[in-house]
């Protein structure tokens, strides 16, 4: 984890444009892939599986590539739902997660490594 890339505020927010739009296309993935569950569920009961559609496929490949892109950059992905990130980062000598969501403008939160999204503080 030492090798762990940390983020400035102004690094973090850089990247925001292109989070907005990966962040969208998770949540709709994972949507698409929560409502495909449900009809291979029904499938089962009635014929043993059936067959699934091209947009579970591409739901879930899309998904994963997004998941693997934050992932390579560092930035953890908290709640897809929401589209809320952690970057790491430092404040006063001492490692913390940068906080951001969907909606939110630019990144103005922090909080400890341990408090979570409950323990957002305004930078």
């Amino acid at each position: 984890m030492d090798a762990e890339r940390t983020y400035t505020v102004e690094e973090a927010d850089a990247s925001l444009p292109e989070l907005r739009v990966m962040l969208e296309r998770v949540r709709t993935n994972r949507q698409v892939i929560l409502r495909a569950a449900e009809r291979i569920r029904g499938q089962v009961a009635a014929d043993g599986g059936g067959t699934e559609g091209t947009d579970y496929w591409e739901a879930t490949a899309s998904l994963k590539a997004d998941i693997e892109a934050l992932a390579g950059r560092d930035i953890l992905l908290r709640d897809p739902e929401t589209g809320l990130v952690d970057f790491p980062g430092r404040r006063d000598g001492r490692r913390i997660f940068l906080c951001w969501r969907l909606g939110e403008d630019h990144v103005s939160h922090w909080h400890d490594l341990e408090s979570g999204f409950a323990g957002r503080k305004p930078l």
